[in-house]
C-alpha cells in the first residue's frame, strides 16, 4: 500500500541520511549526562562513517524492492556466510593471521544477522520469499547475501546501544566493524546486484499490498 511504501520510504531516508540526524541529536546531547553523551557519540561513529557509495546502494536497495517490485533472487552467491569467510581470508592475507576478536566479530555478526534477518531487516514484500527459502534448519546467512548484509549495518548502532559493553571495548567494536564495511565497498561491484530480477507480485499476498 501507499502508506508502506511510504513509512518504508521514511524509515531508510532516516538511515542513510546522516548529516540530518547529526543536527537531530546535536540538540538532545546538549541535554544528557557526560557518559551518556561519549555512548551515543561511540554509537554514532558507524553511521557517521557510513561510506557514500554503500548508502546510494541502500537507496538503490530500497527502490528495487518497494517501487519497481523487484526482489533479490535467492539463494545469492557469495552468500553472508561466504562474505564473511573472505573477510576473514582478507585480514590473513594482509595481517598474516586471524585474530580471535576478529574471528568472534564475523561469527557474532552472522548470529545477528541470522536473528535479525526475520525480525527487523525484510520489507514486506520479502516477506513471503523469506518462508519459501528458509525452512528447516537453514540460517538466512547461507541464503542471502550482500544486499541484505548492509541493512543490517544500519540496524547495528540500535542493537549495540542495548548491549552492556565498555566505552573503549564498543569503539574497537565498531572500528572492526567499519572494516567490514569498507571490504563490502571495496568489492562492491562483485557482492551486490546492479538489479534485481525476482519478481515480488503476490509475495505479501495480493498485487499492490
Amino acid at each position: 500500500s501507499n502508506v508502506d511504501a511510504k513509512a518504508d520510504k521514511e524509515d531508510t531516508k532516516g538511515l542513510v541520511k546522516g548529516k540530518k540526524r547529526k543536527n537531530q541529536l546535536g540538540v538532545e546531547v546538549a541535554m544528557i549526562p557526560k557518559h551518556e553523551k561519549e555512548r551515543r557519540s561511540s554509537e554514532s561513529l558507524l553511521m557517521s562513517q557510513f561510506p557514500v557509495t554503500l548508502k546510494k546502494q541502500l537507496v538503490d536497495d530500497w527502490e528495487f524492492v518497494t517501487q519497481l517490485g523487484k526482489l533479490v533472487k535467492l539463494p545469492r552467491s557469495p552468500t553472508v556466510d561466504g562474505i564473511l569467510t573472505k573477510y576473514l581470508e582478507y585480514r590473513v592475507k594482509k595481517d598474516n593471521k586471524i585474530s580471535d576478536s576478529c574471528a568472534e566479530v564475523t561469527k557474532g555478526l552472522r548470529c545477528y544477522f541470522d536473528k535479525a534477518l526475520p525480525a527487523m531487516l525484510l520489507y514486506k514484500k520479502e516477506q513471503k520469499q523469506y518462508k519459501e527459502e528458509i525452512k528447516g534448519d537453514v540460517s538466512p546467512s547461507t541464503v542471502y547475501g550482500a544486499e541484505h548484509l548492509l541493512r543490517l549495518f544500519v540496524k547495528l548502532p540500535e542493537l549495540l546501544s542495548s548491549v552492556n559493553m565498555e566505552e573503549d571495548a564498543l569503539n574497537k567494536l565498531q572500528q572492526k566493524l567499519l572494516d567490514i564495511l569498507k571490504f563490502l565497498q571495496k568489492n562492491q561491484a562483485h557482492f551486490f546486484l546492479s538489479a534485481y530480477d525476482g519478481d515480488s507480485k503476490g509475495a505479501d499476498g495480493a498485487k499492490g499490498k
